[in-house]
């Protein structure tokens, strides 16, 4: 073990008098208070809680599932031990969140096409849903064509407007969610579209094995129309006569260098869909509250999160986990108990400083995450303290694997947060920990993981990730794996940049172009 160094920045930092709302503010803690406090974080209780929670018997943490509901309480009995005020609904640590199963009716649901091309689209067989919500209501307008990878990423959809239209995207890629697709389908969305149709470059065979989903039973997050805008994948056959009102065809459009967007003179879509309710469920999140010691800024609130989802079991309804040879259990260690562990250590640490930072601070673990950020969705349009007063989340999501001495920060760039982030990280080389920006800005990490729903709501925010590795996803994310050490080490390091957060006058802020980009351009 590392020992824990003790600086003089540190030490000026918590002694020093500061002013707040025309009052001295309160004694902050000693920093031999601080050191007693992050020396709570150990490797032994990390890899001691990160096996309770990615244990066989939590059967990959499914959202639903019991054992979700099981490790939920497991989170909060460890709040509950550190004295934590419980955040969530009824003065429970839980704050629950609706989920119903849906049966779409095949031979009534489609997408009707008029104008200037007719053509009429059955789910099941020529068209089928990738993500997003099925409204019971029609869902339709004119239709906008996009084909090829823009040029300008930062605005993908040019000048032409998207606002109530059905976008039709051609796309040369058999993936029906490519990194363009993904950039697209966000500034769709954040321009008002009402639903997205992705035409990829995919067999018969391929579509046909997908397109059977569409008969399937369908998980939703909350109610009615939750979920976000419509995504769609169809057919080239399909759309092949729609597509030709534009004057080219589908080949013309996936050639290698073509790229553009139009309006199909004309041309409107409806969506329609019926369905059925098969089953009503529910999910939890868990969120445990120490209150700050500001008369004032208690009322403001820094967040600490990780998802405590996994994709379940093979073989289990509504599982994503392949078995590999005999073990059929998706642990989900680093992905992401990994982070979970973190939120709970930091809690512990927290907890046990005296004095109290001088804002609030909330631990929340998240579920749902693999379905498609459901349960911070749900907290972000249902919040238990207001995002107007949330200044900061703190989101860890795979933080045990890969480098020794390197874990990617990710969204350091879009605000003040990024800068106090390396500062911690030179005041501390004890830590022997690097931060390194984000690595892969193709795979769209920024907009993967729960802190996203945050930032696009105002809160600026730090994502914590080591990256993917071989086991990703797969029966092989076992604790066995996780280099608790190392973990510890970035867990102690987001307790000093929380403890800055959380004492600092001033609140993070944000870039002003990447406000606009990530906040502003989303309302």
């Amino acid at each position: 073990m590392r020992p824990i160094a003790t600086t003089l920045l540190l030490t000026a930092a918590l002694a020093a008098p500061a002013l707040a709302q025309g009052r001295r503010a309160p004694a902050g803690p000693t920093a031999a208070a601080v050191q007693r406090a992050v020396r709570t974080i150990t490797e032994a209780d990390y890899r001691a809680r990160i096996g309770a929670l990615a244990d066989d018997s939590m059967r990959g943490r499914l959202t639903p599932s019991p054992e979700l509901d099981k490790a939920a309480a497991y989170v909060a009995s460890e709040f509950r031990r550190f004295g934590l005020r419980p955040g969530g609904d009824s003065g429970t640590f839980f704050q629950r969140y609706p989920i119903r199963t849906m049966q779409l009716d095949t031979a009534v649901s489609a997408v009707a096409f008029a104008g200037a091309a007719a053509a009429q689209l059955r789910f099941g067989r020529d068209v089928t849903m990738a993500r997003g919500a099925m409204t019971d209501a029609p869902v339709g307008g004119p239709v906008v064509l996009v084909w090829g990878e823009p040029a300008d990423t930062a605005h993908p959809l040019g000048d032409v407007p998207v606002q109530g239209a059905v976008v039709i995207q051609v796309s040369s890629s058999q993936s029906t969610f490519a990194g363009a697709t993904r950039r697209l389908v966000q500034a769709g969305s954040a321009g008002g579209a009402r639903a997205w149709i992705v035409v990829p470059a995919m067999g018969p065979t391929a579509f046909d094995g997908l397109a059977r989903f569409a008969t399937q039973p369908r998980l939703e997050m909350g109610a009615a129309g939750a979920g976000g805008m419509p995504l769609l994948v169809a057919r080239d056959s399909a759309l092949a006569g729609v597509v030709a009102v534009s004057g080219l065809g589908l080949a013309e459009l996936r050639a290698a260098g073509a790229s553009g967007i139009r309006a199909l003179s004309g041309v409107s879509a409806t969506l329609t869909t019926r369905r059925t309710v098969v089953r009503e469920e529910s999910a939890p999140n868990v969120i445990g509250v120490l209150e700050g010691s500001d008369p004032v800024l208690r009322d403001e609130y820094v967040f600490f999160t990780g998802h405590l989802d996994h994709i379940g079991t093979a073989g289990r309804p509504g599982a994503q986990c392949t078995a590999q040879g005999a073990d059929s259990i998706c642990n989900g260690a680093d992905d992401d108990a990994s982070g979970s562990t973190g939120v709970i250590e930091l809690a512990q640490a927290f907890a046990a400083l005296s004095p109290r930072p001088r804002r609030s601070l909330v631990f929340m673990t998240v579920s749902g995450e693999e379905r498609g950020l459901w349960g911070s969705t749900w907290y972000v349009e249902h919040p238990e303290f207001p995002l107007a007063n949330t200044v900061a989340d703190l989101n860890m999501d795979m933080i045990g694997r890969n480098w020794r001495d390197t874990i990617s920060v990710i969204g350091k760039e879009h605000s003040s947060l990024g800068e106090l982030a390396n500062r911690v990280t030179r005041e501390h080389p004890d830590l022997d920990m690097q931060l390194v920006d984000d690595l892969w800005p193709g795979q769209n990490f920024y907009q993967r993981s729960d802190h996203f729903n945050f930032a696009r709501k105002g809160v600026p925010i730090l994502f914590f990730f080591n990256g993917t590795h071989p086991q990703y996803h797969r029966a092989g994310d076992e604790p066995a794996l996780i280099d608790a050490e190392k973990a510890a080490r970035i867990v102690r390091m987001v307790f000093y940049i929380g403890l800055d957060v959380a004492n600092a006058t001033e609140r993070p802020q944000w870039n002003a172009e990447s406000r606009r980009h990530i906040v502003e351009a989303g309302q």
